[in-house]
């Protein structure tokens, strides 16, 4: 579960063993957790699920992953080759 961004005290993360999800983020701030699908082609999110958020918590995550979405997707890549 390699962390791959800590801000504002969020961390994202991924998870090795999720199969052949899309590019996807997990996000966990002390009991908030939630998990993004990171839609490349149309610059996108599609919200997987959420535990314990509200509005406020959804859209501060948001604006993290779109500020870091280049990077997140490059790390994902990283991720990827040196998990086969």
């Amino acid at each position: 579960m390699p962390t791959i961004l800590q801000i504002l005290g969020w961390r994202l993360f991924f998870y090795a063993n999720e199969g052949n999800e899309p590019i996807h983020v997990h996000c966990q701030k002390g009991e908030k957790e939630c998990k993004y699908w990171i839609l490349t082609s149309e610059f996108d999110l599609e919200e997987v699920f959420a535990y314990n958020m509200n509005v406020k918590d959804k859209r501060e995550i948001k604006k993290i992953i779109f500020e870091h979405f280049e990077y997140i997707e490059l790390k994902w890549k990283e991720f990827q080759k040196r998990k086969n």
